[in-house]
């Protein structure tokens, strides 16, 4: 078992990596808590199979898969859970598509972090706690004090995204993150951690 399997929330980039099935199958087989498909370009027909095709790795290996942004493409393929940003669908739309699975909501700031809770989430993901070069407008960096103030302020589960590295994971976690979010880093935490 490795150190990180109960807290990480593996986000594959379709985009970024090179080969995102197997990036996808190095996390699971490591050990996750989550592993959430982010493809931003990607045409609908090369999404859905790509969603069917991760949807079902995970199954095997007993984890939950997240779609991000596209509640029609995590009805589709029956995935655990729908993750939302600011400017996407409502959380009360989106639960007419995807029904009672966990959706979780992209928060900057404790007003948005409340709001998401209020309107249902089930999930609030908060950052960027440290800089990051995966989103080409980042928001502004919020630090570990507000998201250790988030972290008090919610009742939900806080996923920590943002910067995430093997070298300050601990840190994030240490503010009350329930788990940490890793995209650009993910290939670092399953190379320089041993598989379980």
């Amino acid at each position: 078992m490795n150190p990180w399997s109960d807290h990480l929330y593996a986000i594959v980039d379709a985009e970024a990596s090179s080969d995102p099935v197997e990036l996808a199958e190095r996390a699971l087989r490591f050990g996750c808590a989550a592993l959430q498909l982010r493809a931003k370009r990607l045409d609908d027909r090369a999404l859905l199979a790509m969603a069917e095709q991760l949807n079902a790795a995970c199954k095997r290996a007993n984890v939950a898969f997240v779609v991000n942004d596209r509640p029609d493409i995590a009805a589709l393929v029956g995935a655990d859970g729908l993750h939302l940003g600011q400017d996407d669908m409502q959380i009360a739309e989106a639960r007419e598509v995807v029904g009672a699975i966990d959706i979780g909501v992209s928060t900057h700031n404790l007003e948005q972090a409340l709001e998401a809770e209020r309107s249902g989430a089930d999930r609030i993901a908060f950052g960027p706690v440290f800089a990051t070069a995966t989103k080409e407008n980042p928001d502004p960096v919020v630090g570990l004090e507000k998201l250790g103030q988030v972290c008090r302020a919610v009742s939900r589960p806080v996923v920590a995204i943002g910067g995430i590295t093997p070298e300050n994971g601990t840190r994030a976690l240490d503010h009350g993150a329930a788990q940490l979010a890793v995209i650009s880093a993910l290939p670092r935490f399953l190379r320089e951690n041993q598989p379980r």
